[in-house]
């Protein structure tokens, strides 16, 4: 960062706060108004709070690098406004115009961070390609689609709206890893957009137009960037489909007969669509994540330094050796790492939020009970889909990561749904030993308290 940095982030952070009070009437209601301001602010403290930290605690990192890269894109405008253009296209065959920046941008044929530096340098036209503030544009991205996460778990229980702006915003380090001039502030954002669309288009059915155009401009992020979030989205959604729907049927035998067809129906569309998309990509591809994910292991894990690797047994691609590690893999990715396997304060804040979902797991489950947890569970979909998704990625996360240095980023998409599971799976449980007279209090679904106030749009 520069010294240019210093005076027009201030100026900046002023255009932003106006903004985001000029439009929040528009994205809020009565309850949801007070977490606006503190929710953008976090995420603006989270972007200039990573920049610092790889400046200062590991002296350069990724985020340097994608400014570097959008440095060099954005220095072709003296030249050409037309050479940027090309340049700002997805990776070509560069022509002679072009070689002179493309040799200097080693990222220039990864399209996943060159999209990243695409985006960076459309944003850098309005920031004077200063780097936290184009910082402040992908933590305004990210926020924008993390609020269409948070109205969306409000669409289902409008009087949630304080344990689900804990769940969405408040992780440090979802805010800190998922705010700054990275992949992850991106794919936060998209994640959100997408779950936002697919709730309106097949859930919901209202406002579907928007639904379609918010979750295929999240769904393209995702895939531009990593599509392996798409990939772990699918199946649980596509069950949460099926699960609404199921319960609309009003015969009982009906729901029962064609359970076992939309399940599969349902497991073939994923699949279909899983190999649809990533076929011939060499990272991707369902016939080879496997090995990819076996050579990802092994490197990060030789790799790793502070003794932050840790070990979920041998992983060599095959499907036994998946659902032996799978276990040890959500374990590792939720309630890992433990107090006592800190080695740095990075890893501290990642230990303090593992110990939380642990008490919050436990405990829950404790007084709630195992058999009726899960009950309640397999009967509320929304909760079901939160879980699957939470489970479904720890495991690809966890075997894939090798040390906690990079599963505390890979693993910030699953803790915002996990923790809003909890809170749901909580407040179903406390409804269910409530007397039938008070269950009209519940915090998460009164309709006669809330009425129109729960429109969040």
């Amino acid at each position: 960062m520069e010294l240019k940095d210093l005076f027009l982030t201030p100026l900046y952070l002023g255009v932003f706060y106006a903004i985001a009070f000029a439009v929040r009437k528009q994205f809020t209601n009565a309850f949801t108004r007070k977490y606006f301001i503190p929710a953008l602010s976090v995420k603006f403290l989270g972007a200039i709070s990573l920049g610092l930290v790889y400046q200062f605690y590991y002296g350069g990192g990724d985020t340097f690098n994608y400014f570097r890269h959008i440095q060099i894109l954005h220095s072709s405008l003296s030249e050409s406004f037309s050479i940027w253009l090309r340049l700002l296209q997805a990776p070509v065959v560069p022509d002679g115009d072009m070689l002179r920046y493309t040799g200097q941008m080693y990222w220039y044929t990864a399209s996943t961070e060159y999209f990243v530096v695409r985006l960076g340098s459309v944003f850098s036209l309005i920031c004077f390609n200063t780097y936290s503030i184009i910082s402040l544009c992908f933590a305004a991205f990210s926020f924008a689609g993390m609020w269409s996460m948070y109205i969306t778990f409000l669409r289902i229980y409008p009087l949630a709206y304080k344990k689900f702006a804990i769940a969405v915003f408040f992780l440090p380090s979802v805010f800190f890893w998922g705010s700054g001039l990275m992949k992850d502030s991106l794919c936060l954002g998209a994640l959100g957009w997408t779950f936002y669309g697919f709730y309106h288009v097949f859930i919901a059915r209202k406002f579907v137009v928007t639904g379609a155009l918010v979750g295929t401009l999240g769904i393209y992020v995702l895939v531009s960037v990593k599509i392996y979030i798409l990939l772990s989205f699918a199946p649980p959604a596509l069950l949460w489909v099926f699960n609404e729907n199921n319960q609309r049927i009003k015969s009982a035998a009906l729901r029962i007969a064609l359970k076992p067809f939309f399940l599969l129906l349902g497991i073939g569309a994923g699949y279909i669509g899983a190999t649809g998309i990533t076929a011939g990509d060499e990272r991707y591809d369902v016939e080879k994540i496997g090995e990819r994910t076996k050579i990802n292991q092994e490197y990060l894990t030789h790799f790793a330094v502070s003794g932050s690797a840790y070990d979920i047994g041998e992983f060599d691609g095959s499907t036994a050796s998946l659902l032996k590690t799978a276990p040890q893999a959500v374990v590792v990715s939720i309630f890992r790492p433990f107090l006592f396997e800190v080695r740095n304060p990075v890893m501290l804040l990642s230990a303090l939020e593992a110990t939380l979902f642990i008490w919050l797991t436990v405990s829950l489950l404790y007084k709630t009970g195992l058999l009726k947890g899960l009950g309640i569970i397999a009967s509320t979909p929304l909760i079901l889909f939160s879980f699957l998704f939470a489970t479904v990625f720890a495991i690809g996360v966890g075997i894939n990561s090798g040390n906690f240095g990079t599963l505390v980023r890979y693993k910030i998409p699953l803790m915002p749904f996990y923790l809003a599971g909890l809170y749901m799976l909580q407040e179903k449980a406390t409804q269910s030993r409530r007397k039938p007279r008070r269950r009209a209090r519940s915090q998460l679904n009164n309709p006669r308290k809330v009425g129109r106030l729960a429109t969040t749009e």
